[in-house]
């Protein structure tokens, strides 16, 4: 083997005082950058029109906020501002204003996000190299790029793109800040905390208890500054985070859309319930699926307050409907595939990182001590963040774990930097050849996971994993220089050619709904290409082919502990249009997207989207819908705003049975569509569960009481000018 470079830890360029480069980057450096970059881009980018307009519920509102500016403030549903999405709305303003420069349309929609995945490579890639050189950052940004879920997120049009990006950014602000215990830096990364938590809520301040005692303990100045440099960034976090909350906490609330996921029109309940605390104890009012219940009549009741429908079986064991909760909860099922291929070697290189720095100095004003708070900083934020995942009993999908991302990239790149340059060592050696034996074996695992997934792929990974470690040994034939970067190469090539294949697939599938995943299908998992379940289940319920319907005979709790009705569509085109699912069976048309349209919509058609235009000008709604997916298809098929009754989940009080009778005597709404009624509806098809699900509940019951309906595409529409006495 090659010997050691003499320093341990080399910097990537010497700095002069004032902080600029004195060193000239070497002549490979720019353009390997720019193709890891360009090549990022295009994994992002490539076909990125066929997942439509993606989760119909965010784009509804990316359609409302690009023809109103208090929609756009505010993250309303529709351009009738009634209801709020349940997220604060900084994920919705890129796409937002995209959409107001270059109209609506998938690629408007989907792009900034795109975008966002090129960032967080860019800031991996800077942050990575400070401390261990080009090399380095480069495999860094290379294995976040092939990360599967990170190539579905960053195609897709939920919150945690956005919400990575600035997770990212916070860890390099503050190893910066380490870097000569700058205040700026610190500043920035608060400001970084604070945007990402008008992104996400909670899950912002995830990584804030790693971060905050690092830099208490390890900062290179006296601790009476340190202390006050954190309050300065506490302080930076809040304003970022605290303005748009203060401004709708004083907003008077008869003047503004209702707080969607909340059920006091609170976006503080809500940040601190359905989209907080909630999700650890799982007590989320107003979820579906959820809750921290183990059984008896109160967990199969309707009328539980999470949405569950009447007479389900009780799906809660060691993590309920949304999966079981433990330690091996990111490597089992269906969410191994999405991050887990390198996680095992990122945790191995963490230790090995942390081993390697030990005797650094505890301040970090020197080479060593860097680069050991480089490992505490993301070796830190990758094991806060997994516990939550692991062990949280609320909602939890599969997409969740796209923050992970960026934080094992990292540990893989600086540790494998770090064994490289100890390479003369034989513990380097032997450690690095167990690492790659360790990702060899566990890629097997996860491809054979996928019945009849690349069966070749998986044991060339296998065997060429455990040739290249073998052939790095030292007991193994001697090899020169050009020997060793051709194993190096060829482990390198094995590491990722499992997330690889993972991300080709993900990025030639369409993604619609609310629940999607990377990769193929696999056995007792969620989802598949683009959805849960990713294609047509056959059974009871099951039309011709195999097409789940809305309210089929079959019963009980459908696979990933989900309550019969809640089952999304497969992927396909973007609502409004005709579409195919994972298996290239056309999705059924005419009437709701799923039983109950709970996690996906309506394909609407063109009679539908006729009646709602005529004469839309006169109306502040052209419709109402029950939940807010159906009514996201209706608008997006038509362009005009169309009221979710209950939000999200049809569970929301929003509008009470009063205020909708105020509309429709005001002439403000023009149409009620029916919900299908399936296995997760009441009577007369009314949406059951929680509080806001009797809302949703009396206004459709008094709209068939009270008016008379005509079928229009299919679906059922009440004429609301139109009453029958």
């Amino acid at each position: 083997m090659t010997t050691a470079t003499p320093a341990l830890f080399p910097v990537p360029e010497a700095r002069s005082r004032t902080g600029r480069s004195t060193v000239d980057r070497p002549r490979w450096e720019r353009p390997a950058l720019a193709g890891l970059l360009i090549a990022t881009a295009a994994l992002l980018l490539w076909d990125l029109g066929s997942s439509g307009y993606a989760n119909s519920f965010y784009s509804a509102a990316v359609q409302a906020g690009s023809e109103s500016w208090k929609a756009f403030f505010f993250g309303s549903s529709d351009a009738g501002n009634s209801i709020t999405v349940d997220k604060p709305p900084a994920a919705l303003w890129p796409m937002m204003l995209s959409v107001r420069l270059f109209g609506l349309g998938a690629w408007q929609i989907l792009v900034p996000q795109a975008l966002m995945g090129v960032g967080t490579t860019a800031v991996l890639y800077a942050a990575v190299r400070r401390q261990f050189g080009p090399g380095a950052a480069l495999l860094s940004g290379a294995a976040f790029a092939l990360t599967p879920v990170a190539a579905l997120m960053f195609r897709f049009n939920n919150p945690d793109a956005l919400l990575t990006l600035l997770l990212t950014v916070t860890v390099y602000c503050v190893l910066r800040a380490l870097d000569g215990a700058r205040t700026t830096w610190l500043v920035w990364a608060g400001v970084a905390v604070g945007f990402a938590f008008l992104t996400k809520t909670l899950q912002a301040f995830v990584i804030l208890p790693p971060l905050a005692v690092l830099y208490a303990v390890c900062a290179p100045t006296r601790l009476r500054r340190r202390l006050g440099q954190l309050a300065l960034a506490g302080a930076a976090m809040v304003v970022a985070g605290g303005w748009w909350v203060a401004i709708v906490e004083l907003w008077p609330a008869s003047s503004r859309p209702y707080i969607g996921g909340s059920q006091t029109n609170s976006f503080l309940e809500l940040t601190l319930g359905y989209n907080g605390l909630g999700r650890i104890s799982g007590n989320e009012t107003g979820s579906v699926g959820g809750g921290a219940r183990t059984g008896g009549a109160g967990a199969a009741a309707g009328a539980d307050g999470y949405g569950m429908p009447e007479g389900a079986p009780a799906l809660r064991a060691g993590g309920g409907g949304w999966g079981e909760t433990g330690i091996d909860r990111l490597f089992a099922g269906n969410i191994g595939g999405q991050i887990s291929w390198l996680l095992p070697a990122a945790l191995v290189l963490l230790v090995v990182g942390l081993v390697v720095t030990w005797r650094a100095r505890r301040a970090t004003d020197s080479l060593e001590g860097m680069a050991r708070a480089a490992f505490l900083a993301w070796g830190g934020a990758l094991l806060i963040t997994a516990v939550v995942f692991s062990y949280m009993q609320g909602i939890f999908h599969e997409y969740y774990t796209v923050a992970l991302a960026p934080f094992v990239a990292a540990l893989v790149g600086m540790g494998v930097a770090v064994l490289w340059e100890e390479r003369g060592s034989r513990a380097a050696v032997f450690t690095l050849a167990g690492v790659l034996v360790l990702t060899a074996v566990w890629s097997w695992v996860l491809l054979g996971r996928a019945n009849g997934y690349l069966p070749w792929l998986r044991w060339a990974v296998l065997v060429g994993g455990l040739l290249a470690a073998a052939a790095a040994l030292p007991f193994a034939a001697r090899l020169g220089r050009s020997g060793v970067r051709l194993v190096a190469a060829v482990g390198l090539g094995v590491a990722l050619a499992g997330p690889f294949a993972y991300c080709m697939t993900t990025v030639s599938t369409g993604h619609t709904g609310s629940i999607v995943t990377a990769g193929p299908a696999v056995a007792g998992g969620r989802g598949g290409p683009g959805g849960m379940m990713g294609g047509p289940i056959p059974g009871p319920g099951a039309g011709p082919g195999g097409e789940l319907r809305a309210g089929g005979p079959g019963g009980g709790a459908l696979p990933g502990g989900m309550p019969p009705g809640a089952m999304p569509q497969g992927q396909g085109q973007g609502q409004g249009q005709a579409g195919r699912d994972g298996r290239g069976v056309e999705r059924v048309g005419g009437g709701q997207g799923g039983p109950g349209g709970l996690l996906n919509g309506a394909r609407v058609g063109a009679e539908a989207k006729a009646a709602l235009r005529a004469g839309a000008g006169t109306y502040t709604w052209a419709a109402a819908a029950v939940g807010s997916q159906n009514a996201a298809s209706y608008q997006l098929a038509s362009g005009e705003p169309v009221m979710p009754l209950g939000g999200f989940n049809g569970s929301d009080p929003s509008p009470t049975l009063e205020q909708f009778q105020q509309y429709v005597r005001e002439g403000r709404i023009h149409y009620f569509i029916a919900q299908s009624s399936g296995a997760a509806a009441g009577p007369e098809g009314a949406v059951r569960g929680g509080p806001g699900g009797g809302t949703s509940s009396r206004i459709e019951s008094w709209v068939k009481a009270s008016f008379t309906a005509r079928t229009v595409g299919g679906a059922a529409f009440y004429d609301l000018t139109a009453p029958t006495s």
